[in-house]
Formats: C-alpha cells, sequence, structure tokens
C-alpha cells in the first residue's frame, strides 16, 4: 500500500463532506444574492444609525457608556434597524441553505451513490447542517464585527467590554436563531421530494409566524379583553396571557432577547405589578442579568431548534433513499 493510499483510507469522511457542503454553498448563485441583500441592507441600516446617532441621544438622554449598542438599535425611521435586518432577513437565509439539502440529492440520483460508499447515513445529514451552520456564523460574525469598525472609524469611541460582550452574545442568538430555520427547512427537505414544495412549506410557515400568527394573536385577544370594572390584577394576567401566545413565535423569542442584550435598559419583559415596582431603583442591568432575564427565550429558541433537528434526524434515518 502506497503513502497516498494509506492517507486516503484514513481520512474521514464526515469533513470531506462539510468541506464539499461549503464549497458548492459558496459557489451558488442564490447563496451570493441573498448574502448581498443581507450586507446591502445591514449597512443601510448602520448609515441610517450613524446619521443620526448623535441627535438622539442627545434627545432621550442615552447613557454614554454604551453608546456603541445604539449602532445596532438605532434608527431614523427611513431604513429598520440592524436587529430588525436580521430578524427579517435571517430565517430567508437559514431557509435557502437547507429547503434543498436532502431533496435535491434524491432527484439527481446522487444520494444513493453516497450511501453506497462506506459512509454512514448520519454523517450526510450532520455534515449539511454543520457546512451551513459554519457559513451562517462567518457570516454573523464578519457583519457584527464590521459594524463595529465602522462605527470606531466614525465615532471615534472604542466599545467597552460589556459592549463587545453584549454584540457578540446578540451574533451568538442570531446564529441560533437561524439555525432554528435551517432545521426546520431541512426537515421540510425530507418531508417532501420536490425542492419546489419543501420551499414553498418553509416559506408558509415563515410567512405564517410573520405575519398570520400576530393576526391571531389579536383576534384572542380582542376576544378576551378584560372589562372596564377588571382589577389590576386580572389585566396583570390578560398582559402574560398575550404575551405567552406572542412568545410561541420563534421570531418574538428573538426579538425579546436581542433586545435586552443591546438595550441594558430593559429591565423586564412582561408586565410588572406595584409591589415588583416599588423601591427599585432605575438603572442599567449589567450582563449576567440581562441574559438571566432572555433566558427563558434562549431556551425556548434552543430547545425548538433541537425538536427539529431530532426530527430530521428520526425521518432521514427511516427514509427511504432509492432513486425512483
Amino acid at each position: 500500500m502506497t503513502k497516498s493510499e494509506r492517507t486516503a483510507e484514513r481520512t474521514h469522511p464526515f469533513p470531506v463532506i462539510v468541506n464539499k457542503e461549503i464549497s458548492d454553498h459558496i459557489k451558488s448563485w442564490r447563496f451570493i444574492i441573498l448574502i448581498t441583500i443581507i450586507a446591502l441592507t445591514c449597512f443601510g441600516s448602520l448609515y441610517s444609525s450613524l446619521t443620526n446617532i448623535n441627535k438622539v441621544v442627545e434627545s432621550q438622554g442615552f447613557n454614554s457608556s454604551f453608546l456603541f449598542l445604539n449602532l445596532f438599535t438605532l434608527s431614523d425611521g427611513t431604513l429598520p434597524s440592524f436587529i430588525v435586518f436580521i430578524g427579517f432577513l435571517g430565517p430567508l437565509l437559514g431557509i435557502t441553505l437547507g429547503f434543498d439539502a436532502i431533496n435535491s440529492e434524491q432527484n439527481k440520483g446522487t444520494l444513493s451513490r453516497i450511501m453506497a460508499q462506506p459512509i454512514h447515513r448520519d454523517y450526510l445529514l450532520n455534515a449539511k447542517f454543520l457546512a451551513a451552520l459554519t457559513l451562517i456564523s462567518i457570516m454573523f460574525f464578519v457583519l457584527g464585527f464590521l459594524v463595529m469598525g465602522f462605527g470606531i472609524i466614525t465615532t471615534g469611541i472604542p466599545p467597552t467590554e460589556e459592549e463587545f460582550l453584549r454584540i457578540v452574545c446578540f451574533i451568538l442568538v442570531s446564529i441560533l436563531y437561524v439555525a432554528f430555520w435551517l432545521n426546520l427547512s431541512i426537515l421540510f427537505s425530507i418531508q417532501f421530494r420536490q425542492t419546489a414544495t419543501s420551499a414553498l412549506a418553509c416559506i408558509a410557515t415563515w410567512l405564517f409566524f410573520s405575519v398570520f400568527y400576530h393576526l391571531i394573536v389579536n383576534l384572542i385577544s380582542k376576544a378576551n379583553l378584560p372589562s372596564a370594572t377588571a382589577s389590576p390584577q386580572q389585566l396583570i394576567d390578560y398582559q402574560r396571557f398575550v404575551l405567552s401566545l406572542l412568545r410561541i413565535e420563534p421570531g418574538q423569542l428573538f426579538n425579546d432577547a436581542t433586545t435586552t442584550l443591546l438595550m441594558p435598559s430593559v429591565r423586564s419583559l412582561g408586565p410588572l405589578s406595584m409591589e415588583q415596582v416599588h423601591g427599585t431603583i432605575p438603572g442599567l442591568l449589567p450582563l449576567g442579568q440581562s441574559i438571566m432575564l432572555v433566558w427563558p427565550q434562549l431556551t425556548g429558541l434552543i430547545a425548538a431548534t433541537v425538536v427539529c433537528f431530532g426530527l430530521s434526524y428520526f425521518s432521514f434515518m427511516r427514509r427511504e433513499i432509492r432513486s425512483r
């Protein structure tokens, strides 16, 4: 056995598949177009926040120690803020990278040929997920650091240690949010044989949660609206009920988490009674307290992502992969 043959024998198939999937994504036009759109919109929102940051800070009195975080949250009204763009376009990125992960391989007849090799079936599914997640992570970290770099050049103020950590936490939450949609799109690519069907199912799910679900919650909230003579506790219970319905939607969990992480002034994500408010001192929460405040939202996103991945894994391991 020659040296090259021994090297090939020692090469594990999993990293090879991951590198191949990353290369295919980078070379695809749909990924190039989508990442260009996301980059342009994010830098447009950055320009909007930079041109108005001084005016907004003076009028609203933001704490100067967290001035750098305003680059991700401020807007002049012409364009949404950076976090709004990520919350809107992030799901499309996850859907684009996963809606044809499995069914396209089966339609082209390459899935059965891959499985004919000494490759475990779960290697393929894990490699496709890891390759897409790697690209998503790199893209979000690059965008986040570019925003920080332009902010330093424009304002001349470097971020503090806590600001930097908050921005990193925001990027990690964004990656987790997109990973949920990536896993959901991979699940649909396993369940539906046609790529068009899986893409439409993903987009329909995204539109339902983005538009129609909020309309349904509004109808339910109006039907259960307390009377004019309701007690304060009944009003608080009603608000908590509406918030619980809204937080079924992954986008609401993402918005709550990112808003709390990038706005240290946020001290609560729900209604508070007078007893809870009495005696509190207005101030900014440290990073640890902000993370504890959004821990239920993070747990919900992690659970939804794990459930989608588990269903994808279970379905793919039991699926008939022969081409028809």
